[in-house]
């Protein structure tokens, strides 16, 4: 379904929806789309609520937007500015995928994929997220340093790589848009200096 916090479009509670559509003989049941990671894990949470309270158990799905849009309105990201041709400055990093997609499946979420603004390194990551659970890597994690066996090794040797080759460095990073006049890159904790032009 494709619901926010707010519900559907007629305004009605996303557990209630959950409950209508598992007592309908629905085996699979979530999200898709719309909103961020972090929006679709709240929606989740209250489905699971409503399931578990009238004791339904179906298979529960996510696949939430690759970016952020925590101020998306009822509609989710079509009501940003941004929507549909600039959103690229709002992707998720793979960390936060992979973050995302343990967090789902501790509240129980078996289908995890992505939607809008996900790409093949975001799939990946979360199967390496969950490779304990699948029981095995996913072929294309010999490319991606899932282990962060190579920034460790450069840590070693080169200190612009500091923390880098450190999982939780990565898990709990705050990216920067790069975009000199976003709120992150006006509120570096050390500011570089930046040149005047950027108000033009």
């Amino acid at each position: 379904m494709c619901m926010g916090p707010g519900g559907d479009e007629s305004g009605m509670a996303v557990g209630e929806c959950a409950v209508r559509m598992a007592r309908a003989g629905a085996t699979l049941v979530g999200v898709n789309c719309l909103f961020d990671p972090n929006v679709c894990l709240d929606v989740l949470k209250s489905m699971k609520v409503a399931l578990d309270a009238f004791e339904l158990s179906p298979y529960l799905m996510a696949q939430p937007l690759g970016y952020r849009v925590p101020d998306g309105g009822s509609f989710g990201w079509v009501e940003i500015p941004e929507f549909p041709f600039a959103v690229e400055p709002r992707q998720i990093t793979r960390f936060e995928a992979r973050k995302w997609a343990r967090e789902a499946f501790n509240l129980g979420v078996r289908y995890i994929g992505g939607c809008c603004g996900f790409e093949p390194y975001h799939i990946r990551a979360m199967a390496e997220e969950l490779a304990d659970v699948r029981g095995c890597l996913p072929e294309a994690s010999d490319k991606s340093d899932h282990d962060l066996a190579i920034h460790k090794e450069l840590e070693s040797k080169l200190c612009r790589y500091a923390n880098k080759g450190d999982m939780s460095f990565w898990m709990n990073q705050k990216p920067c848009t790069g975009r000199p006049l976003s709120t992150p890159f006006c509120c570096q904790p050390a500011p570089a200096t930046v040149n005047k032009a950027i108000l033009n």
